[in-house]
């Protein structure tokens, strides 16, 4: 079943079941992914859903921080709900090891020896994990951290 099928199948359990949450955040990640397509003018794969999704993720721990510095607890709340509902429809994360491994392998096949062919090692590493939910300040700092050894 592909992830457009998906969010419609849990889009109707979550109207019938009348769990709002749920059904706001399919909606908009539904939303997005539309906006998406009429932009590029074409359907988008599973790959292409899951990067905006992991957008939204990013966007929606950004609102979260903001509402803890302002005292809005419950917002903040409602945030990181609405994260985790996202994340339910990516592919699991892989683990810092898996993560470490694919970078030390891109830092050799491109052969960079210092900072400066920083960002020829992270295109490399990010066209490996396509596809994948990464957040790439974590995959800067171990291409960083594996250039400075």
């Amino acid at each position: 079943m592909s992830l457009h099928d998906r969010l419609t199948e849990d889009l109707k359990s979550a109207m019938k079941s009348r769990d709002q949450l749920r059904m706001d955040v399919i909606r908009m990640i539904k939303a997005a992914v539309q906006y998406k397509e009429v932009e590029l003018k074409q359907d988008l794969d599973d790959a292409a859903m899951s990067r905006i999704m992991t957008t939204l993720i990013k966007q929606r721990k950004e609102a979260a921080e903001q509402f803890e510095k302002g005292n809005r607890q419950d917002l903040a709340t409602k945030e990181r709900q609405e994260i985790s509902i996202i994340e339910s429809y990516l592919p699991a994360a892989l683990s810092p090891d898996e993560l470490a491994r694919i970078v030390d392998a891109a830092v050799k096949e491109s052969g960079a020896s210092s900072l400066k062919d920083m960002g020829q090692v992270m295109k490399a590493v990010m066209a490996k994990l396509a596809g994948q939910s990464v957040d790439g300040k974590v995959v800067s700092d171990l291409v960083k951290a594996a250039l400075q050894r």
